[in-house]
């Protein structure tokens, strides 16, 4: 029996809990409310404010880069990452049976079908 190769990789993510706290820190040491960053943005409401900083959703890029205008700190500042240990586990008889012929043609068919069901 042959060995099985296996890489572990260090995968950097996002903490959204921890990025909203951090958003909350940054605006508060700069003695803003919700209502100034709402303002800011051009919000209607300040729903999406409360989401970031709840964690619920993260900023979008453009909008991250506006904060760190705002708060005078570079995006990377605001972002909090934590790492997540991802196994990526890599066998080479499952690569070479997912490139053989057998395999892209059925997954060729596979997505044929897909495509019929979507149209009818």
């Amino acid at each position: 029996m042959e060995a099985i190769a296996m890489n572990t990789k260090q995968f950097p993510v996002i903490d959204p809990i921890a990025t909203g706290k951090n958003i909350i820190r940054l605006r508060v040491e700069r003695g803003m409310s919700v209502r100034d960053l709402q303002a800011y943005f051009g919000f209607e409401e300040p729903q999406a404010i409360y989401k970031w900083q709840q964690g619920k959703s993260l900023p979008s890029v453009d909008n991250l880069y506006a904060l760190g205008a705002l708060f005078e700190v570079p995006m990377e500042d605001i972002l909090v990452s934590r790492t997540s240990q991802l196994n990526l586990i890599i066998c080479e008889q499952q690569a070479e049976a997912c490139c053989s012929p057998l395999f892209m043609g059925e997954l060729l068919r596979l997505s044929r079908i897909r495509q019929r069901a979507k149209i009818a």
